[in-house]
């Protein structure tokens, strides 16, 4: 073991630290050297985001020191760009271990620094503290979570004036300062500052952020015929709880059922081997539920509520899980039709979407003759497209691939509490039009290509993962495959060095969107698969996306078990790539 790592550890046993921290890492260091080095081999990176990482003693976990030095670095940020003003933040934390300890810690640096904290009471989900930071005038905000990550994990991530997750400059410049604190630049805070500069806050910004949504709502007439509708709906142990079932009911619906086993707010997350609704198993409870009810719709959010996933009833009257792709392209699809059928179009509006996420979604808005803004990875860089053409052009809706939707623009990141209102909405103006969702999704595919999506992530922990995730990228820009499942690679798009290459033609052009470790390549039969080291975990991710014609519904499922097969065979191509 490095000697660098032992001496750094053996800091940790001062009295600076707690008597738990001081025996977890006299324990490491007299036991577990593997631990040791995972924990202290660095210091836990402020990414472009903020932190994320797993809970524990040292300088690469999430604990109360990594915290303070990453808000007291966040504070000296925002004394130098907003010099001479009363700056205020505004806190908010979910249901995980150590989320309501990390989010007071926060609030006493930020008070002790003078700067004035908006800390919620309880636990809230990420969408209301970034119509919080709009709402109150606030330079700044976090919200102390992990999302969707295993219960060991947790995180601190950081939201700037506009409500949005942070983008250039200030993600770099905020990493500057962080990378400058030690923990004896911490400021501690005096009693009178803590009274003075911290301001609770709860219900009445939850009243606030509800009616707000409420007043989007496109079908309100539509939701009274179908108030009866049975939605099944889980917060998997999370924030959606305070907020969700409250939703549904201001919207109108009156059958909404919980899934109590899941509704009491626990960061062990008992109920699932992981609360992500990305995966099939986090909403195994709600369909046993939904069956047991016949209920048509199935809604599970994340722990802090700003993606969902959802179940509906397939041709064969079977409860179906729909990805993130499927209910981004419906919600968009019913928000550009309602806006049609309302007179709402007045060619100054658009929907915004990642690189990575369906094309079927830019399919829908061409057919609306709506803008489609492509971003990259992240729905910071939605909220900042919003930023960049407010007064010019108005949002609509967006989405991302991975379950996170966004209605409307009075919050700047992707937000469950508004989406379930939404897909709820949606789900009953089809009924009315005597349709269901899924009976939709195939005529979308009719009409604008039956498009199918895959990802696959190679996970690489510690620091041999970090490395080994670096070759893998520095390998596919050397050494680019020229073709993937037989087919011809046309185009190399390389968001690092800013540039697409046209294999065949030689043609080089920018991407003009802003540098990111991401390569795309684009196949001659219309497959896209996009490679990218995933910025909050410790994977290697790469994206599928196929494409074919639907002539019937009556092919339906010929065609999705083909384009299935090809995502599989694509992905043991890539794995193979990647090695």
């Amino acid at each position: 073991m490095e000697n660098e790592i032992i001496e750094r550890a053996k800091t940790w046993l001062s009295d600076g630290f707690d008597e738990a921290t001081r025996n977890e890492v006299k324990r490491m260091l007299e036991n577990d050297p593997a631990a040791l080095t995972d924990s202290f081999y660095r210091q836990l990176e402020f990414g472009t985001g903020g932190l994320r990482g797993i809970m524990g003693a040292g300088t690469n976990r999430m604990n109360i020191y990594t915290v303070s030095m990453a808000t007291q670095g966040l504070s000296n940020y925002l004394e130098e760009v907003f010099k001479g003003q009363q700056i205020k933040v505004a806190i908010a934390h979910d249901c995980r271990n150590n989320s309501q300890l990390f989010a007071r810690k926060a609030a006493e640096v930020f008070a002790a620094n003078g700067i004035k904290v908006f800390l919620f009471k309880e636990l809230r989900p990420t969408p209301e503290l970034s119509y919080a930071i709009r709402q109150l005038g606030c330079q700044s905000g976090l919200v102390i979570t992990a999302s969707h990550n295993p219960k060991e994990y947790n995180g601190y991530k950081v939201y700037w004036d506009d409500g949005g997750q942070l983008v250039p400059p200030h993600d770099k410049n905020i990493i500057s300062e962080v990378e400058k604190i030690q923990l004896a630049n911490i400021a501690s805070p005096q009693k009178q500052q803590l009274e003075e500069n911290i301001i609770i806050i709860g219900e009445e910004i939850d009243n606030e952020y509800l009616q707000k949504i409420t007043s989007l709502s496109l079908s309100p007439n539509i939701i009274k015929k179908h108030k009866a509708l049975k939605i099944v709906y889980t917060s998997l142990h999370g924030t959606g709880i305070t907020l969700v079932p409250k939703m549904l009911k201001q919207f109108g619906f009156e059958n909404v059922i919980i899934v109590e086993e899941q509704s009491k707010t626990d960061g062990n997350f008992p109920t699932v081997a992981s609360p992500n609704p990305e995966e099939n198993e986090a909403l195994e409870l709600a369909l046993r539920k939904a069956k047991e009810v016949n209920a048509e719709l199935v809604m599970g959010t994340d722990p802090d509520a700003d993606r969902v996933g959802i179940a509906v009833k397939n041709l064969n009257d079977q409860l179906v899980l729909l990805n993130g792709n499927q209910t981004g392209s419906l919600l968009i699809y019913y928000l550009l039709r309602r806006y049609k059928e309302l007179g709402k179009l007045n060619g100054k509006q658009f929907i915004a979407k990642t690189i990575v996420t369906t094309g079927l979604m830019e399919q829908i808005a061409a057919g609306f003759d709506v803008k489609c803004y492509n971003v990259l990875t992240g729905f910071k860089y939605i909220a900042e497209l919003i930023k960049t053409l407010e007064g010019q052009e108005q949002f609509i809706g967006g989405g991302e691939e991975s379950y996170g939707y966004l209605v409307g623009d009075f919050v700047r990141d992707k937000d469950a509490i508004s989406s379930c209102a939404f897909i709820a909405e949606m789900f009953a103006w089809a009924k009315d039009n005597n349709m269901g969702l899924f009976d939709l999704l195939i005529q979308l595919y009719m009409q604008f290509g039956f498009y199918k999506e895959g990802l696959l992530s190679l996970t690489k922990k510690g620091k041999e993962g970090v490395a080994e995730i670096e070759k893998m990228m520095e390998n596919f820009r050397k050494s680019p495959p020229q073709t993937i499942g037989s087919s011809s690679v046309e185009i190399i798009k390389d968001y690092l060095i800013e540039q697409e290459d046209y294999v065949i033609s030689g043609d080089i052009e920018p991407t003009d969107l802003p540098r990111s470790n991401v390569i795309q390549f684009v196949m001659e039969d219309h497959t896209i698969i996009t490679v990218r080291p995933s910025g909050t975990e410790p994977k290697i991710k790469f994206y599928f996306s196929v494409r074919q014609e639907l002539l019937s519904k009556n092919d339906f499922e010929k065609v999705n078990i083909q384009l299935d097969k090809k995502i599989e065979a694509l992905k043991e191509e890539m794995k193979a790539l990647a090695k």
